[in-house]
């Protein structure tokens, strides 16, 4: 079927009408789904919008993959856009987000953990709407549609130039992701859905291709993906879904890291390894793509942010506040820095830095580094901006002195073993990079501060029971001599 008769097939097959919000037949649809969706939406893990009162749902467009009328117990398969309206002391614009919504007349029993709800009106009245992705049937039409680039309603979905996608069946949802979904194909590839969506290529996407056409070997490169056209057409394309190769087997640093701390073992040379893994990474990056220079007004302009993120944090959490004047000495550092002429290179990051998101597959020195979304509560356009190299590497060091703070019985000896598996990754990245972190000691203290003072922040909103493993490197920041 081409093109464009299959989205003429998709469309007219609509009970409510064509795949938009552009008709009375979509509103009734959204009028159905919003009971359903206001109480089911809160309660996902990648529902950003948590604490404020789900005040409205719009409905951006809707995409039927599967007929959602078909006669007996076939399911149909729904691809909406949906934007929130939260209401709260500030009025907030609400975020868009990607749903997949399966159908049924009759949710079979290992599929009602996934139930959205029951419409009570509408075009769905009466059918069971449920999560799709945990249907491995509906996660296979995905994979389907991936096989075969083309537009359907809209939605575009688009292949790599002689990609292996898989075949056969075994799609299984992976559960406990913050705020993304993946489903896992057999053991060769994962799908990730990214939940929370905006106009612009999604650096999940654009980082790991711009790495595969130069060679490096140390991200699996995108098989597929999908996107949508904004509604009216004057925004860039929304990024939805990426397919890679799945690297089945692996283990991710995390696990490792607190496996050598458990067994007191030295990681010293996993560390040395990574290092030359991100170097490799960012080298590539800079070859690839676009990069600059942050001159002295620029690296003024971000000791000053730091210091205003600071004292921001130190509001909101008390216990900052006898450290303000220790940890701003590392942002008074950065200032002297560049006004002392120093200077670095901005470039393409990965953004989120930290030993869950490299993996590596026995006991082989590989290393392999996965999700280039970013930090993802910042807004897209920040995720994509360039910066410097430093401010991964801060956030790698950061995480081996997490891993440490699990060990409550470590002592001494895991503070030693952060200790040497910092200086390890520093020393790896210096060699395969020529740049060592540790040669321009008031970048890496001012970007380690920051970040420290930023999970400070996030664990006493998120996870309380956490703040002292980010309260213990403030302490040791604070007292650092610059």
């Amino acid at each position: 079927m081409s093109e464009s008769s299959s989205t003429r097939a998709a469309a007219s097959s609509f009970p409510w009408g064509p795949p938009r919000n552009d008709s009375g037949q979509g509103e009734a649809l959204l009028r159905s789904l919003t009971g359903p969706l206001a109480r089911w939406l809160p309660r996902q893990r990648w529902f950003a919008g948590k604490g404020r009162p789900l005040a409205g749902l719009s409905l951006l467009s809707v995409t039927e993959l599967l007929p959602c009328d078909a006669p007996g117990y076939a399911p149909g398969l729904l691809h909406l856009l949906v934007r929130t309206r939260q209401s709260g002391p500030v009025a907030a614009a609400g975020d868009c987000y990607q749903l997949l919504l399966g159908v049924r007349a009759a949710l079979p029993p290992d599929l009602m953990p996934a139930l959205v709800g029951r419409p009570t009106e509408g075009p769905l009245q009466d059918r069971a709407v449920y999560e799709a992705l945990y249907d491995p049937l509906l996660a296979e039409v995905l994979l389907e549609r991936l096989r075969t680039p083309g537009r359907l309603g809209a939605l575009r979905f688009d292949r790599a130039p002689g990609a292996d996608l898989p075949s056969g069946p075994g799609a299984r949802a992976l559960t406990g992701e913050q705020t993304n979904s993946s489903v896992v194909y057999g053991e060769s590839h994962i799908l990730k859905l990214f939940r929370r969506v905006a106009p612009g290529l999604h650096p999940d996407l654009e980082l790991p291709r711009a790495l595969a056409a130069a060679g490096c070997s140390r991200v699996p490169a995108p098989s597929a993906w999908f996107e949508a056209s904004w509604p009216g057409g004057e925004s860039e394309p929304l990024t939805l879904g990426v397919l890679q190769p799945y690297l089945a087997g692996s283990s991710d640093g995390w696990q490792l890291a607190l496996r050598s701390l458990s067994g007191r073992a030295d990681f010293s040379a996993a560390a040395h390894a990574l290092g030359r893994t991100m170097a490799e990474v960012h080298t590539a990056l800079a070859q690839t793509l676009p990069t600059s220079t942050l001159d002295r007004g620029q690296l003024e302009q971000a000791a000053t942010a730091m210091s205003e993120r600071l004292a921001e944090a130190a509001v909101a959490v008390p216990a900052l506040r006898p450290y303000r004047t220790g940890l701003g000495r590392a942002y008074e550092a950065l200032a002297g820095y560049a006004r002392g002429g120093g200077a670095c290179v901005a470039q393409r990051l990965h953004g989120d830095l930290h030993l869950g998101q490299v993996l590596r597959s026995g006991e082989t020195p590989h290393w392999s580094v996965i999700d280039f979304e970013g930090e993802p509560a910042r807004p897209l356009a920040d995720r994509r901006r360039p910066g410097p190299p430093v401010r991964d590497i801060a956030g790698m060091l950061r995480s081996f002195d997490y891993a440490a703070c699990q060990q409550q019985d470590g002592g001494s000896w895991a503070a030693d073993w952060s200790r040497a598996s910092r200086k390890a990754f520093c020393r790896g990245y210096a060699a395969a990079s020529g740049a060592d972190p540790l040669s321009t000691p008031e970048l890496l203290r001012a970007y380690e501060t920051d970040k420290a003072v930023y999970e400070v922040l996030y664990e006493a909103r998120h996870r309380p029971h956490w703040l002292h493993v980010p309260m213990t490197a403030i302490r040791r920041l604070a007292a650092a001599t610059p």
